[in-house]
This record gives structure tokens, sequence and C-alpha cells, in this order.
């Protein structure tokens, strides 16, 4: 296949995941700030529209350009001699591992727990847990930098792994600052039932 084409495939499964992964962000933050059950089911649904809408197909469009680049235009497994190449291809595989053992199915839970206290009709000490776990918080929030690392790796192309241990650095300190302020911004207040409803 032209390569062109290929890597025109590979930016857009790029721009997909990046788009879903912002409105994950924007979603996940609207149901840190709301204290309407409903408005917070909404938000949680929102997520889970974008994750499995929007990031998973654009990591698939995302994945298999570049599989087949790498196999056709880099000589298999000769990638490995450039650091920009084996470290954006080890980020992704490490961001695709931890979204889909980790954040990916803590949202689908939060869905699950959410439709299960608007059909109590208040918050239920399961989805207040849930709401307070530390670690798919901390996953949640490195998505968006592992992805931007990737992104520089791709672009600049270092011909030595400094970069990419910097940024990866970066990416997990700054996840780690989120995963510390966010909540402390937004404190878990379980919502109440609408009572517009």
């Amino acid at each position: 296949m032209n390569y062109s084409l290929l890597r025109f495939a590979h930016l857009v499964g790029l721009t997909l995941m990046g788009a879903g992964l912002i409105g994950v962000w924007l979603a996940d933050l609207r149901s840190r700030k709301v204290r309407d059950l409903a408005l917070f089911a909404e938000s949680v649904r929102n997520i889970t529209v974008f994750y499995n809408g929007i990031v998973v197909p654009g990591a698939v469009i995302l994945f298999f350009p570049g599989a087949w680049m790498t196999a056709d235009f880099w000589d298999g497994w000769s990638f490995v001699q450039h650091p920009w190449l084996t470290g954006m291809m080890l980020l992704f595989v490490v961001e695709l591992i931890e979204r889909n053992t980790v954040t990916r199915l803590y949202f689908m839970r939060l869905r699950r727990l959410t439709n299960e206290a608007l059909a109590q009709g208040a918050a239920t000490p399961e989805l207040t847990r849930a709401r307070q776990e530390h670690l798919a918080t901390f996953t949640h929030f490195l998505d968006i930098p592992l992805l931007m690392v990737i992104v520089s790796l791709g672009a600049i192309r270092p011909t030595t792994w400094s970069q990419f241990i910097i940024g990866t650095a970066c990416a997990l300190a700054g996840a780690t600052a989120l995963t510390i302020t966010i909540p402390r911004l937004y404190p878990w207040e379980p919502p109440s039932q609408s009572k517009t409803n």
C-alpha cells in the first residue's frame, strides 16, 4: 500500500484518539462538578461513548497502518535501532494495555454503578467508593500526557533515548499532580436525585 495513504490513515487514527481522550477528560471533569444524579449519569455515559465510540476505533486505525509502515518501510525488527520509533511503539503498547485493563474498565464499572444509583434514586456506597479510586484516576490523567510524548517522538525523531525518558517522566509527574489536584478542587459529594424528573 502507498506510504502516503498509510500515513494519512495513521494521522486519522491519531486525531480520533486524541479527540476522544479530550472528550473523556471534559466529561470526567463535568462529572466531578455536578451534584445532580441525572447530570452525573449523563457525564459518565458520555465518558463511555467517547471511549468506546472514538478512542477505541482511533487506536485501532492508528495501530494497523503504524504496524504496516513499521514492517514494510522499517524492515521489521530493525526499528529497534531508532529510539524515537521504539519509544513510540513501547508507549503506545503500554497506554493500550493500561487504558483497556484499568481506565476503560473502570469507567464501564462506574457507568454500571451510576445506573444502579439512578434506579435506587440515590448514590450508593459502591459508587462513592468507585469515584474515589486513586489508580483509575491516575491512569485516566496519564492518557493525554503519554499521547503527547508519543506525538513528540514522532515529530522530533530524536536519535537518543533522552527525550523518551524525560517526556515519560514529565507525563508521570503531570498525571500525579493532576491526580492530587483535581480531586481536591472538586471533592466528591454523592449526587442527589434530580428534582425535575
